[in-house]
């Protein structure tokens, strides 16, 4: 039995039907079952645990060989994530009581750095908060998600027109479907090892703010341009978008270090897995949904 985290999202949810496929046991953690009975239909197992409940989630963990542990997004967080602090607290308390003989992280490309992440923060500071169990651990450090995309659906059908905060519109950068993420991370569970890993998680290849109007373009069968926007007007552009006022600076610097090279892959002593889902075939499943 594997304990699977944010089963009801796309990455845990990856990892859940991968494990299944598989022929394992599934414990889903939720926090409202009634949400993830398609799940149960699959034959996995539903456990309720809010993730300030400390209880529930050393339950939740118990008896199990395995766990994957997320955190929720956050895109607007408080200046000291104090709300991600506030779970990783939770989380460090429940697995420290539970004591799976392993456990499997969604961590993120750059966590390995001590500043200048922005969003990231969230995922530096999970290595940093539960990497002290005393029991196996294994962190994906995944590329930026195909699946971020999906914001840009209605602005490349209605306008077709993207804008993009990655700079130049031409750079490589290393992207990733949530499948594969989640694929890595049943595999990754299932495996036999100990101690502490750090695993690169990227796409077949690295995709340009171009390729993914090229893709947008293919899946609506008319172009769609790339507009690059201004340092100045991300800002302005995020809040019209619906984040809040006083809450865009992490992502703006979360950007700053994807474009200044800052948060990168080829960091020593990890390992590196490339996935096989395309680009082109995420964008059009986000455009056929969306």
């Amino acid at each position: 039995m594997y304990a699977v985290m944010g089963i009801t999202g796309n990455v845990g949810g990856a990892v859940a039907r991968t494990l299944l496929a598989k022929g394992e046991k599934v414990r889903g953690i939720v926090r409202n079952p009634e949400k993830a009975e398609e799940w149960q239909k699959q034959g996995a197992e539903l456990f309720k645990a809010d993730y300030d409940d400390v209880d529930a989630l050393t339950a939740a963990f118990t008896g199990v060989a395995g766990v994957f542990v997320m955190v929720p997004p956050n895109f607007a967080p408080a200046p000291d994530f104090a709300d991600t602090k506030a779970t990783l607290k939770v989380l460090h308390e429940a697995l420290s009581r539970a004591l799976p003989p392993k456990a499997v992280y969604l961590s993120s490309i750059g966590a390995e750095q001590p500043s200048g992440l922005g969003l990231i923060t969230s995922s530096h500071l999970l290595e940093e908060t539960l990497g002290d169990l005393p029991f196996s651990h294994a962190f994906l450090r995944a590329a930026w998600f195909f699946e971020n995309s999906g914001g840009d659906v209605a602005s490349a059908r209605n306008e077709g027109k993207i804008r993009f905060q990655l700079h130049p519109l031409d750079r490589k950068f290393p992207l990733v479907g949530t499948t594969d993420i989640g694929e890595v991370g049943a595999e990754t569970l299932i495996q036999s090892w100990t101690g502490m890993r750090h695993i690169e998680v990227a796409g077949p290849e690295g995709y340009c703010p171009l390729d993914i109007a090229d893709a947008f373009a293919d899946a609506f069968g008319r172009p769609v341009e790339a507009i690059a926007v201004p340092r100045a007007e991300w800002d302005t552009l995020w809040v019209s978008q619906g984040m809040p006022e006083g809450r865009t600076a992490p992502r703006a610097e979360m950007v700053d270090g994807f474009n200044s090279g800052w948060i990168h892959f080829g960091v020593p002593g990890t390992e590196h897995v490339d996935g096989a889902t395309p680009l082109r075939e995420v964008i059009t499943q986000l455009v056929t949904r969306g």
